[in-house]
């Protein structure tokens, strides 16, 4: 009976799913955002709280039980050196899960899992920020001149949406087969 046993079993063993997400721990700390499927990334998120809350802790105890499943001490060090600034008065949900759609080779669902407070995370938000002034300048543009520029808007934005195609280019004509002269009939006979 598995009574009380928390966790999913994701068709491995104990050992092998135990190694699996210690890998998974580490690499997350290590590089503060990874890919991996949907399951994973929700069981990911248990071990990666568990973590985050001995660094909170900061004791040695706490710091040897840490080193017990993530794999490299360095990530250790990383963890338990801004796990205070990051996560201070927060209590749990370290980690946040963006979907990211199917996977190309079995449509597996994908997600990235990445830490709340990370450069990782601050880098996503400065791309959208500059996705969302991009967009918003064109449309505060448009709203500034007058009726006239609206309806060349309407016809740029419709050009824009169908571009032209090239011409297709013709092919080349086909090359006429090459005759080859056919030896005499008399002079395969003669002896030389």
């Amino acid at each position: 009976m598995r009574h009380r046993k928390a966790g999913l079993k994701l068709s491995r063993t104990s050992s092998h799913l135990n190694a699996m997400f210690r890998n998974l721990v580490t690499s997350l700390f290590k590089h503060d955002r990874i890919r991996t499927t949907d399951t994973k990334a929700k069981e990911l998120r248990r071990w990666a709280d568990h973590i985050v809350t001995l660094a909170k802790r900061g004791d040695l105890h706490a710091r040897r039980q840490a080193l017990a499943i993530v794999q490299e001490s360095a990530v250790v060090h990383k963890v338990f050196e801004k796990a205070a600034e990051r996560y201070g008065s927060t209590a749990g949900g370290y980690t946040r899960l963006v979907k990211l759609g199917p996977r190309p080779g079995d449509a597996a669902d994908m997600t990235l899992v990445e830490l709340i407070g990370s450069e990782a995370e601050a880098k996503t938000k400065k791309k959208a920020k500059k996705k969302a002034t991009a967009k918003d300048a064109p449309a505060k543009k448009k709203a500034a001149s007058g009726s006239a520029s609206k309806a060349k808007a309407t016809e740029e934005t419709a050009a824009e949406a169908k571009p032209k195609r090239a011409p297709r280019k013709k092919a080349a004509p086909a090359a006429a087969p090459a005759e080859t002269p056919e030896p005499e009939k008399g002079a395969a006979d003669k002896p030389e």
